[in-house]
């Protein structure tokens, strides 16, 4: 059922023209080389040291290891992570 709704909502973004993402609720993940990160429609902030932000999405959750790491720009639904960004692991 739910495989079935998700093709639907998938077609429909596809006939309106309209980015999966936002009809999908899926994060929306911008790099710029491994100085600036872009995180849109996350559900908030789990975890943030200067080494480590965890960052809650609609299906799971991304790490982002690194060193010198500082938010900027906080927003309800952005979120820019900047240092030296060393890993980003998308866990489900």
């Amino acid at each position: 059922m739910q495989r079935n709704k998700k093709r639907k909502l998938q077609a429909l973004a596809g006939f309106l023209e309209i980015p999966e993402d936002i009809v999908l609720d899926l994060p929306r993940i911008t790099m710029l080389g491994n100085k600036q990160l872009l995180i849109e429609n996350h559900k908030g902030i789990i975890e943030y040291t200067s080494s480590l932000v965890r960052v809650k999405l609609s299906q799971g959750e991304l790490i982002v290891n690194g060193s010198e790491l500082m938010l900027g720009n906080l927003q309800i639904e952005q979120i820019l992570i900047e240092g030296l960004i060393g890993t980003l692991k998308y866990e489900v």
